[in-house]
Parts: C-alpha cells; structure tokens; sequence
C-alpha cells in the first residue's frame, strides 16, 4: 500500500518535489536537453556558411510565428503562474512576468514590423521600431531569466504579493505589463530619431549598430547560461538553460550571418526563437501531465488504503475479541458450574456464592467491553450495487496503465462477455483488483531475460454459477515454503510490504461469499484466482 495521495499532495506543498520548478531533472531529461542543445548548435554550423542567401519575402511568415509564439508565451506565464501559487517563490513569479512581457511586447513587434500588415508596418511605425523592439523584448527576457536566476533562493514573496488573491496578483500583472510595453512601444515609435540607426531601410542593416545589439544581447545570455548553470538545481532551470542557448545563437544567425532580412539566416534565427519559446512549454505540460497521472494513481491507491484500513482494524478487533472471549467463556462456564456444586453440596454458602457471582457479572461485563471495542473499529455493512466485473477490471488497468508502460509490461485480456451483473460492493472489489494486478507489476520489475506479460481473464462457470477472474504474471514468483503463508496477515516478502494487502483481499473476497486462491504459473509467475458468487442468479 502507498503512503496516499494526503502525504503526495503534503510533499508538493511542503517540499514542491512534483513541480517542475523543484523537482531534480533525471538522466533522461539530461539526456534529451543536451540532445536538443547539440542538434541547435549543429544546425547553426551548417546553415552559418549559407546564412546570406536571399529568399523570397513571405509576408504571412511573420504573422503566422509570432501569433504561435504570443500565444505559447502567455499559456507559459500562466502555468509559471500556477506553480508561484503552489510553493510561493518569488523567483517564479518573476519569470512568470517576464512570460507575459515578452508575450505582450511581440504584439506591437508584429503590427510595426514592415510587409506584415502594411508596407511600412502599423501604429505610425518608423524605419527602426520594429527592430528596436524586437531587441526589447529579447533583452528583456535575458534580463528576467538572469533575475529568476539570481532569486531562485529567495523563497517567500513580498508582503504585496503574499496578502493578495491569486486573481489580483494576476490582474495587477497583467495591468503592470501592459503600461510598460504600451509605454516603451510608443517612445520607440515617437524618439526614433533619438535612437541609432540599426537599419539602413527595411531590408538592408547597419552592421556596427546591429553589432552592438548582438553584443548585448549575447553577453546577457552568456550571463543567464552561466547563473542557470552554476545555480539552476530543477526541471525547469534545466529546459530555460536550452533556451537561452537557443537565444544565444539567434543574434548571431538573425544579424552577423544573415546580413539582412529574408535571407536563409534570418529566417533560421526566427525558427530558433519558436523553439526556445515552445520547449519550455512543452516541458511544464509534459510535466504536469506527469503530475496528475501520479496523483490520479495516489488517490486510488489512498482509496484502497483506507479500506484495508478499516477491513484491518475490524479484523484486529475480532481477532482480539476471539482470543479475549475464549478464556471468559472459560470463567463464566466455571462460574456457572460452581454455582450448581454449591447448590447441590452446601445451599448455605452464601458468601461462595456471592463472590462467584460476581465472577460471572464481571465476565459478562468484560465480554460487553469487548464488544463495544470492536464496534468501534467495525466497518458499516458495505453497500451492495450491481456492477460489470469486466468493466471494473477495465478501469483498474487504466487506473495503473502508467505503471504498466513504466515498466514495459504488456497486458493481455479474456473477458468473457456472457458474465452477468454481480451484486457486490464496487470500492472493496476494486481494492482486490487493484493490489492484485499492482503485486503482479511488482514481482516483474527485476524481470530481465523474459517478457513481461500480465494476462486478466474472466469467466462464467455456469455449474455453481461463479464469476471467476484470474490474474497471471511472469514474474519471480515465491518460493513454496511460503506460499503458504502468503494469505496470513503482516507476512510478506517485500522490502517495504506490509503483509496485509492480501490478508485483505481474501476477507473482503470471503466477505462476498468467495475465495481467493494463489497457484505457481508455469515456467514463471504466480496465477491468483478470485471466485465469486453470483447471489442473484
């Protein structure tokens, strides 16, 4: 049984290790970002020598991108957003505006930039607009990451922050991002005579002036990779580090290499920046997703728990009750039988058989005692429905299919369809289904020379008109010796086990009316069979 989805829901509170702004990156995380890293950093060698060639000017180009990248840059803010909620960093909530700037910025970006949606762009643009705030927003991210970076260790936010609702920190947020963008977009448009010239026309650039923009903007990335690298200790810092990597080529692909607009160089650079903006993206849903695959189990395996909780607590009480009353049986026969030699020896006893009386009166009121214990541990009578064994069997293997894929067991089904409702209680079967098949997972996971195969059938035997479904796997099985013992309670084979899974699959089984029997699967594995009884039938 597993410590529930109470203690999972405290980790991720208290020590946030299932949120990718916290959670260590694994191997293969590693593995796949510097994959992405090599792949970035060999196709900027290739395309390098070729980064001038002109192409055609498709107007729709740019457009079409940033519409993809505005949208991937607010969806990210907003999952950023969620996790500051969860663990309350203020390094998150930085980079979760520093999303919703950049975000916000390309919007102006597109409609001044030129051949977009006029010839010369929109909202009075000038010569120079759109590529000064192109170089904004660019900057502005190196900066927010480099922040991120530097407060990652800052772990409350400020008064002003923690006193507010989740919907006013982020409409604040949003009114805060909109005045700076709105604010820099127009002293860009209305100074631009005041800034360098960064562009000769809307084409051809200015080689000094964009050398030193790319200067800027490169030295900040270097600075970002260089934090992120010696502080970053999360999923999250990880994929931010690919994309400044990505941010890092782009200056020199989209200006040094390209030597203006529309050659194959400047279009590769856009091309990095989409993906520097989407693999983030991509990481948190994925890791998300991940996250509530992990709770959907917990919750399920807490379900369970708490039902052999209380199965365990009744057997433990009737377990006591059974060796407590024996012995008072004892006591009060022995009384009652004393009672009649006096009677029939010496009627004039009558201290003897006072205090025999009263040996019978606290038997009785320790049997009462007793009683009143086990009420207390005792489950209410569990509550009947018809319910589809077949269906229910379906919805335990979607509820471990992520363990199943986790540790490559391939699922074989035989569900007789002529098997009729079953009265039963669905909670209590679906507990026994549930740690039968998550035993079978188990005893596969050092399984490493064969298959892992988890074969579930169900049929009908019409003769005493019993639901049998069996469970197979192709694990490692246990030894005879104790195969015998399997069934008794607080007995297991596991590192970790509790020995009560089975001992409470079997009285809930028998508390139906059936039985639960376990066989050795020839070559390998273990077969469990659970028979039961179809009442209404």
């Amino acid at each position: 049984m597993s410590q529930g989805a109470n203690s999972l829901v405290r980790e991720a509170r208290d020590e946030g290790q299932f949120l990718l702004a916290t959670l260590p990156p694994s191997k293969r995380h590693i593995r796949l970002a510097l994959g992405i890293i090599v792949a970035l950093v060999f196709t900027f060698f290739v395309m390098a020598p070729f980064g001038k060639i002109k192409l055609p000017q498709l107007g729709a180009f740019y457009p079409v991108l940033l519409t993809v990248e505005i949208t991937n840059d607010i969806i990210t803010s907003a999952l950023l957003f969620s996790q500051f909620f969860v663990v309350g960093r203020t390094a998150l909530f930085v980079l979760a505006m520093t999303y919703l700037f950049t975000g916000f910025m390309m919007i102006p970006f597109m409609l001044t930039f030129p051949g977009a949606f006029s010839p010369t762009g929109l909202l009075g643009a000038q010569v120079q607009s759109a590529a000064y705030i192109a170089f904004l927003y660019r900057a502005g991210a190196s900066l927010g990451v480099i922040a991120y970076a530097l407060l990652k260790d800052v772990g409350s936010p400020t008064d002003i922050i923690s006193r507010r609702s989740p919907s006013v920190v982020i409409i604040w947020s949003i009114a805060v991002v909109i005045a700076i963008v709105c604010g820099l977009t127009w002293f860009i448009i209305a100074e631009d005579t005041l800034l360098p010239a960064m562009l000769i026309d809307n084409v051809r650039v200015n080689p000094v002036v964009l050398a030193g923009s790319g200067v800027i903007l490169v030295s900040l990335n270097v600075i970002a990779i260089a934090l992120l690298w010696r502080r970053g200790r999360s999923v999250l810092d990880l994929w931010i580090l690919v994309m400044c990597c990505a941010w890092l080529l782009t200056p020199a692909m989209s200006g040094w290499f390209a030597g203006g607009r529309y050659s194959l160089g400047w279009y590769g650079a856009r091309c990095y920046e989409a993906i520097a903006a989407v693999v983030v993206l991509l990481a948190l849903l994925s890791e998300t997703t991940a996250l509530y695959a992990k709770l959907a189990r917990s919750v399920a395996r807490e379900r369970g728990a708490r039902t052999a909780r209380q199965m365990t607590g009744d057997a433990v009480s009737a377990s006591i009750a059974h060796e407590i009353r024996q012995p008072l049986a004892g006591i009060k026969a022995s009384a009652n039988a004393a009672l009649r030699w006096i009677d029939r020896a010496a009627p004039n006893l009558d201290a003897a058989k006072t205090a025999i009386n009263r040996i019978l009166a606290d038997g009785h009121r320790a049997d009462e005692v007793i009683e009143n214990i086990r009420a207390l541990f005792k489950q209410a009578a569990p509550t009947s429905t018809s319910i589809d064994v077949n269906e229910l069997v379906r919805r335990v293997l979607t509820t471990v299919d992520a363990d199943l894929r986790a540790q490559g067991v391939a699922v074989s089904t035989e569900l007789s369809e002529r098997l009729p409702p079953l009265a039963a209680n669905q909670t209590q079967l679906e507990e026994v289904f549930l740690n039968l098949i998550t035993n079978a997972i188990e005893a596969m996971d050092s399984v490493a020379d064969r298959d892992r195969l988890l074969c579930i059938r169900s049929d009908l035997i019409q003769e005493s008109s019993t639901i049998l479904v069996t469970v197979e796997d192709t694990g490692t099985g246990i030894d005879g010796k104790d195969k015998e013992r399997m069934f008794e309670p607080f007995f297991t084979t596991k590192s970790e086990g509790t020995g009560i899974g089975l001992f409470i699959c079997r009285a809930i089984v028998e508390s139906h009316g059936g039985n639960l029997h376990a066989f050795a699967n020839k070559p390998h594995g273990m077969i469990f069979h659970v028979a039961l009884p179809n009442s209404s039938s």
